[in-house]
Order: structure tokens, then sequence, then C-alpha cells
């Protein structure tokens, strides 16, 4: 497919980050393959987060296609780029379509990039996952590669005020061993598997930040942080839905 947005996309937020002075700490980014299909599964903490994902296949000269709720393509300035970087509109009423596009790229030797906890985490933790990311790698016999991202909810998160122009953020990425489920084996395991991995990678990115002030909203409680427990998070999740579906 031709790739008219997305290297300049690219070339523009490497700018932006330079500019920002982002410090990035990248490790693992050899284990997306050069070519060939596979399942990239991160964990959610921001909404930029797509942004980091995906520069951790930059070293392999990958580019990513997320899949994404569909009012991100709707957006008037979101839409017409996230349409031209070919992600995949995902709506969350109808999931079918977007499950089989995800396939289709998959075979054709994509790269494909899922947040399967599907939303944000407010206690930036690894919430319960989806087995979608599973269910596509088996069906395609592409390996699934989990990534953890740290830093990046200090930007712009749910719940917190947008800080855009923050400059100095150090951004941790890690990339983990891939992992192959086949068809036939137990889903819910390979699940299980991969939830363990992802929270050991995002650990491990938590531990090893540059910077580890106590008491602040961005780190998580049982590090010392203010952000919600995972109960607590749970809670607003619930409440956050429950308006939506009155006001629907």
């Amino acid at each position: 497919m031709a790739e008219i947005v997305y290297p300049p996309v690219i070339a523009a937020a490497r700018t932006l980050f330079r500019v920002l002075d982002y410090r990035f700490h990248l490790e693992g980014t050899s284990n997306i393959p050069t070519s060939g299909g596979a399942v990239l599964v991160s964990n959610h903490i921001s909404y930029l987060d797509f942004i980091f994902a995906g520069f951790a296949a930059v070293p392999s000269k990958r580019l990513v296609r997320f899949m994404a709720k569909e009012a991100v393509f709707t957006h008037r300035i979101s839409g017409p780029l996230m349409r031209g970087m070919h992600h995949i509109p995902v709506d969350r009423g109808a999931g079918a379509g977007s499950y089989a596009t995800a396939l289709r790229m998959l075979k054709a030797g994509e790269v494909v990039g899922v947040f399967a906890e599907a939303t944000i985490s407010r206690s930036f933790t690894v919430k319960d996952i989806k087995n979608g990311a599973i269910r596509m790698a088996m069906a395609t016999k592409t390996p699934v590669i989990p990534v953890a991202l740290w830093g990046s909810q200090r930007i712009w998160t749910k719940g917190r005020p947008k800080q855009l122009g923050l400059r100095h953020v150090p951004i941790t990425i890690l990339v983990g061993e891939p992992f192959h489920p086949k068809r036939g084996e137990d889903v819910n395991q390979h699940v299980a598997d991969l939830h363990s991995s992802m929270s050991a990678l995002v650990d491990r990115a938590q531990r090893t930040y540059p910077e580890i002030p106590p008491g602040v909203w961005w780190q998580p409680a049982h590090l010392g942080g203010t952000a919600p427990t995972p109960e607590e998070a749970a809670a607003l999740d619930q409440a956050e839905a429950e308006a939506r579906a009155k006001s629907s």
C-alpha cells in the first residue's frame, strides 16, 4: 500500500521529540521482525501511546497499523492522518469488521498494534486484557510481541490536563520476547501468559525509570504514587461507563 502519510508523520514526530528533548530509553527493539506479520501488544497509559509504541518498530523499519476506536477516525484533525497511515478503526458495537481487516493485514505481512486493555489504565498497572490479539496471532500464524511504555502518562492521560509542551520527559519503551500461539492451544492460558509478560515489562520500566519521586500522581500506588489503586480505577471506569450509557 502507498505510504504517503506515515513517513512524514514519523519524521515530524522525531523532530518534535528532539525539540521537546524527550529522553528515550529503548530495549528489545530487535524482537520486532524486519519482515512478516506480527501482533504488537502494548500497555495503555496515555492518549499518545500509539506514537510511542509505533516508535519501538522504527529500528526494524516497520510501520505499525494500530487498532483504535472509531471516534479517532471521525475527528476532523486526527481522522485524515489515521486513515492515511492505514490504521484500523474499531467499532466497539460491531468489531467483526475491524477484526477481519486486522487479519487481512497480518496475512499480508503487516505489523498490527493492539492495546489489549481496550482503555487507558488509570492505575498505571496492566488491566485485564482481551483475547483478540491472541486469536489474531493464532489465525494468522504470526508472533505476539509484548511492549511496555512508561513516561507517556505524564504528557496526556485520562482525567488529567494534557501537557503537550512538557519538556525533558524520560520515555521508556521495552519490547519483550515474542511468543507464538498456535491453533488448538489454550487461548486463556496464552492471555494469562501475555498479561504476565506485559506486567513484568511494565514493572521493570517503572522501577528503572530515571525519575521515581514519591507521592506524584503519575506513579502507581504500589510504588508510592498517588494514582488510583487498580480497585479504585475499576470503580472510576465503571462510573464513567454508567454515565456514558445514561447519556446515550
